[in-house]
């Protein structure tokens, strides 16, 4: 079904067919194709715009047009047929063209053979329920997101905090990005398509004590506003020494 969102748009007077937004695409929605750079099915781009920068030739843009919707599971699809239903030789070029394993949705049972594990394994247990995380890799689409409690969690703070997955992950689906390094806007614009797409039932939020940490909750805050969510919100600061500094709690 069409909709009016973000999407990659070529431009194949500037394309000189080299390639390097075909491996930037984690989706594999992109392949060179008669010598330029192409779009193979609408639903494959998740119109966040990896592979903008990656073009020497400023090619490419994402435009709002109308245009299928996002479709992880086919991308899913699509990919694994790529690498599994080819000869070796075809198979390494699909990869080179965005089957990148560190963008493919997965959902892990965390809580699998635990009744029979040691206490002191089951302690040490991951308790990641699913892949990725990066907040620029996971569509406000991805079924691991539907009625969820959502961590949001500066990429520091599993680091600084020795208890992440103990104290905060578990039943939660994480995202982790860096307000610093990462594009703030596309964070805001994609939270806000979470917020309004995934029904969530709670948000937390985990940053550092650093100045520049301090904008990922306000930007989640703006975003669920933006979205009409209201879901509870958890604001949790965390040390450099991995202490919880503070911790406040806003009621749906």
């Amino acid at each position: 079904m069409e909709k009016v969102r973000k999407i990659i748009e070529i431009d194949e007077e500037r394309c000189d067919g080299c390639g390097q937004c075909v491996i930037s695409c984690a989706e594999g929605a992109l392949a060179v194709i008669d010598g330029k750079a192409r779009l193979i099915s609408e639903v494959y781009c998740d119109g966040l715009g990896a592979c903008l920068g990656e073009c020497p030739q400023g090619a490419l843009k994402v435009i709002d047009r109308p245009a299928d919707e996002f479709d992880p599971e086919a991308v899913e699809a699509f990919l694994a047929t790529k690498s599994q239903g080819e000869p070796a030789a075809a198979a390494a070029v699909a990869a080179s063209r965005g089957g990148c394993p560190s963008a493919r949705l997965r959902a892990f049972d965390v809580n699998c053979d635990a009744a029979n594990q040691p206490q002191a394994q089951v302690s040490e247990r991951s308790a990641l329920s699913h892949w990725p995380v990066q907040i620029r890799l996971i569509p406000p689409n991805a079924p691991f997101l539907k009625h969820r409690d959502i961590l949001v969690a500066a990429d520091c703070v599993p680091v600084a905090h020795a208890g992440f997955h103990a104290d905060f992950l578990p039943g939660k689906a994480v995202l982790i990005g860096c307000p610093k390094f990462d594009n703030i806007q596309e964070y805001l614009e994609k939270f806000t398509e979470i917020f309004r797409q995934a029904e969530v039932r709670g948000v937390t939020v985990l940053s550092m004590e650093v100045p520049c940490c301090s904008g990922l909750p306000m930007m989640v805050r703006k975003a669920m506003t933006a979205a009409g969510c209201g879901a509870p919100l958890e604001e949790v600061v965390i040390s450099s020494r991995g202490e919880i500094l503070e911790r406040r709690r806003e009621a749906a």
